[in-house]
């Protein structure tokens, strides 16, 4: 009888368990960009430099900071892109991608430099070399935040399976306009932790926030606006990667200037 019983519980527990899994994988996530426009705020930046750190721990405080303002708005969507041009100096960062050097270097030849470095940030798609102080920071965010929103983005995120999910967004411009204009996804994770073994950041332990782990783009957007459709496995980005970890950033830009017009953000949390 205590076996029939115990079995009795395997079996309930195990029921549980699925339906518990079943209920995760049903579940839909959404958000919206707000009504204002929203400053993406882009680092590059490397394991390798040993003058990276504190702008990786500064990025972590203003995206914890981050959040609807007095008046209902929000401000800010910070990303940490890693570049492989420090990765032959002794240390391989294994966030680092070619795709954001390339990046870097375009952002920069839309106001005609050449010159690229880290850390660097750029805030809607412009270099702000001031960005350690927070006056500068916070007139060049709340400049963009207080203009209304040229164009709206949505996000939805819907379980298929364990760890599987189907991404959309759909990102549309408010007016007319002449020029191209580019929607990009990014998938970026939190909490990651990077014991480094050598060059500058030797026998350091290095923390970082909203790394890009997955790169999606550009989709040109055709008559003002443009709809995205992505099957997004957590394994295939890596599988240590935390489902409550990770969040979604969709993003559109004015491919003739450069300039991030608006940008939404999807903090997944399970």
């Amino acid at each position: 009888m205590p076996d029939l019983i115990n079995v009795a519980k395997k079996i309930a527990v195990a029921a549980l368990a699925l339906g518990i899994s079943a209920a995760a994988q049903a579940q839909d996530y959404s958000a919206q960009s707000p009504p204002n426009r929203v400053a993406l705020v882009e680092l590059y930046s490397s394991e390798g430099c040993s003058s990276c750190p504190p702008a990786d721990q500064w990025l972590s405080r203003q995206g914890a900071q981050a959040g609807p303002s007095q008046a209902g708005t929000e401000r800010i969507v910070p990303l940490a892109l890693h570049v492989d041009y420090w990765d032959n100096l002794g240390w391989k960062d294994r966030f680092g991608d070619h795709r954001f050097t390339v990046r870097q270097q375009e952002l920069a030849a839309f106001t005609g430099s050449r010159v690229v470095y880290t850390p660097e940030i750029f805030v809607g798609g412009r270099e702000l070399r001031q960005w350690s102080a927070s006056k500068a920071f916070d007139a060049a965010t709340a400049k963009i935040a207080q203009q209304p929103s040229p164009a709206d983005i949505a996000i939805k995120l819907s379980g298929t399976a364990a760890r599987s999910f189907d991404l959309s967004a759909r990102v549309k411009l408010r007016q007319p306009s002449k020029d191209s204009h580019d929607a990009y996804i990014a998938v970026y994770e939190n909490k990651l932790v990077s014991k480094v073994a050598a060059g500058e950041n030797d026998g350091v332990t290095l923390h970082h926030d909203y790394v890009v782990r997955r790169w999606l783009g550009p989709f040109a957007l055709k008559d003002g606006m443009v709809q995205i459709n992505q099957k997004l496995a957590l394994d295939s980005i890596g599988t240590d990667l935390r489902a409550d970890n990770f969040g979604i950033v969709a993003f559109v830009q004015n491919a003739n200037s450069g300039e991030v017009l608006q940008v939404a953000r999807l903090a997944v949390d399970h």
